[in-house]
């Protein structure tokens, strides 16, 4: 990273330079006695306007980066790198969901829907940011030879994943969907059986992926980034160094300039990357990412240091009443979801009655219009409505769980009685990562439960990456706030990946309860695999309709709070898209650098 300037290519200069040293070539002189020549009229100089980089300054949220290892991502921070710098076979379109190609430029899928192959495309090759010459260049071997992304590097990332010393966050999920990835990621080192792994490298340019069933979101899984391909070499030599700058390899639209920890990164546009129909070759030359939380971000961005900024909450009414700030405001979706787990192991947490009464007692409309002021919309259950398979406010209306204050204060009551404490004996703690945005809703939520239900609760905040690790471990805390953005469009990746024994806010050790909310229901697992094999959307929901009601209402394990709406102020010079998974396609942007450096 560096601090925020805009950067002019080492090459460029130096031509620069050259051609200012000589000057123009020097006439002869007129010969005696002869008139000098006379001169031409100059032409008038071209306007060519701004001929510089075109760059684009986005806030990626408060804190360092966790990781930008694909393996070790878990964060929509880390992975909003990775995805453009290593992309999967697959992706998912950023505005419509939709599974489209990306390395993979086509597959093919067994007659019982298990075993995906994966034809490769060709001549992709392996680039790196090189600080000495300024410029992005091609990575070769030790002969020579230009390194092509193969099969090979992809089956390498699929397997490093799963090899539990990696210490993969996201293992879990190839665990739930690759044949043979559970005994791999288990085994010890001398016990693995790669044969065994459905994750092979056919030829150079084909990848056969095995699942356990058949599932319309494989290929949405097969494209996800703890399967991207991973450059061997470079890990092998370097271990936890290999994606630091410098030494990063990637091959995707962009790769990694710089990163100065805790303040910001840059990415720059990789010229070797071609460009699909599907993933374009950038218009942007790079984006430089700000680690800022929303207020200082919005700060930034109206005194024009940024290009785009999330509106806070505590800004809202000013933004919207800006006769400038409301041209450049845009309201859109996003499938993400908020949400409070409750760590059902630990007192007065492990009482389903006060964790029903707790999630009850949040009023979620009220926290949207009076205090969010934005396009949220109170959720019933986590998974977004729109994702394939989930339920709507419409077909399922009483699904998951709503606000109901009185039926939270007699089910409280009823509780405290029976145990004989009162609401002054409870000692209960909500657990937010550093941000403003999240202690405002908690501090929000923390005077509901006390108007409701008489608890003081108490509040505390972690740094990010501090934060992930606890909230997976066995000590999360009694209620813990997270987030959840699609991996791919589909319910079964907000109800079974999250919540189903092993997934990532219920994590499991040797096939047991571990960490996150520390839940397990068999009837909720068994609707799980239904739903997964399930073909019919209308069943889907009813499926998952049911499996949420157990998970929000009945073992009131996860209390929901909103689905996701975008409040995003863009500069007027920046042609963009607006993703809906929680991650931005900067192939996509453009920005006109004449209007940006005028404002």
């Amino acid at each position: 990273m560096n601090k925020k300037f805009y950067v002019i290519m080492f090459a460029v200069l130096a031509f620069a330079m050259i051609l200012s040293a000589c000057g123009p070539a020097a006439e002869a002189p007129a010969a005696e006695g002869e008139e000098p020549a006379a001169e031409e009229p100059a032409e008038e100089a071209e306007a060519t306007g701004y001929e510089g980089p075109k760059t684009v300054s986005f806030p990626l949220g408060y804190g360092d980066i966790p990781t930008l290892d694909p393996s070790k991502a878990q964060d929509t921070s880390s992975i909003q790198l990775d995805m453009y710098m290593f992309p999967g076979v697959t992706r998912v379109n950023e505005e419509t969901s939709v599974v489209e190609p990306a390395m993979a430029e086509s597959w093919d899928v067994s007659d019982d829907g298990t075993v995906y192959t994966f034809h490769l495309r060709e001549g992709v090759s392996w680039v790196k940011y090189d600080e000495v010459l300024g410029e992005v260049v091609e990575v070769t071997d030790e002969e020579g030879n230009v390194r092509y992304v193969t099969a090979d590097d992809f089956a390498f990332g699929f397997t490093r994943t799963l090899k539990a010393e990696t210490g993969s966050p996201y293992a879990y999920l190839l665990n739930m969907a690759l044949a043979g990835s559970e005994d791999f990621n288990y085994a010890d080192e001398a016990d693995r059986d790669e044969e065994a792994l459905g994750v092979k490298a056919v030829d150079a340019q084909t990848l056969e992926l095995t699942f356990l069933k058949p599932g319309v979101f494989n290929a949405s899984i097969a494209g996800m980034w703890m399967g991207y391909a991973q450059p061997s070499w470079v890990i092998e030599e370097l271990g936890d160094r290999w994606f630091e700058p410098g030494n990063i390899e990637t091959y995707g639209p962009f790769t990694l300039k710089d990163w100065i920890h805790d303040y910001d990164a840059t990415l720059i546009k990789n010229p070797f990357w071609e460009g699909t129909e599907y993933s374009p070759a950038p218009a942007l030359d790079e984006v430089n990412f700000r680690f800022l939380d929303n207020i200082p971000a919005l700060a930034e961005y109206e005194a024009g240091s940024l290009d785009v900024a999330a509106v806070p909450a505590e800004d809202m009414d000013r933004v919207k009443a800006d006769p400038v700030l409301s041209a450049e405001y845009v309201q859109s979706g996003v499938f993400c979801s908020y949400y409070y787990g409750f760590n059902t192991s630990l007192p007065p947490m492990d009482d389903v009655r006060v964790r029903r009464a707790f999630s009850m007692a949040i009023d979620r409309a009220g926290l949207i219009d009076n205090v969010l002021k934005g396009a949220q919309t109170p959720a019933r259950w986590v998974e977004n409505p729109g994702l394939a398979g989930a339920p709507t406010l419409e077909t399922h209306p009483e699904a998951g769980i709503g606000t109901d204050l009185e039926a939270a204060k007699i089910l409280f009551q009823e509780y405290l009685d029976e145990t004989g404490q009162t609401a002054a004996d409870l000692d209960v703690t909500i657990l937010h990562n550093e941000s403003t945005g999240h202690a405002l809703i908690a501090e929000t939520i923390q005077a509901m439960w006390k108007d409701t239900l008489g608890v003081e609760v108490k509040i505390a905040a972690q740094e990010w990456k501090v934060y992930l690790d606890l909230t997976d471990g066995p000590d999360a805390p009694q209620v813990f706030r997270l987030g959840w953005c699609l991996d791919y469009p589909d319910a079964n990746n907000f109800t079974h990946e999250l919540f189903a024994l092993c997934g990532n806010s219920n994590q499991c050790e040797n096939g047991a309860v571990y960490g996150g909310i520390q839940w397990l229901n068999q009837e909720y697992e068994d609707l799980m695999d239904a739903a997964a094999a399930e073909t019919d959307n209308a069943k889907r929901q009813d499926l998952y309709a049911q499996a949420s009601t157990i998970l929000h209402y009945t073992d009131a394990a996860v209390a929901p709070i909103y689905w996701y709406g975008r409040q995003t102020l863009s500069k007027p010079y920046i042609t963009r898209t607006f993703g809906v998974g929680g991650q931005e396609d900067f192939t996509k942007w453009d920005v006109d650098m004449e209007a940006k450096m005028s404002q």
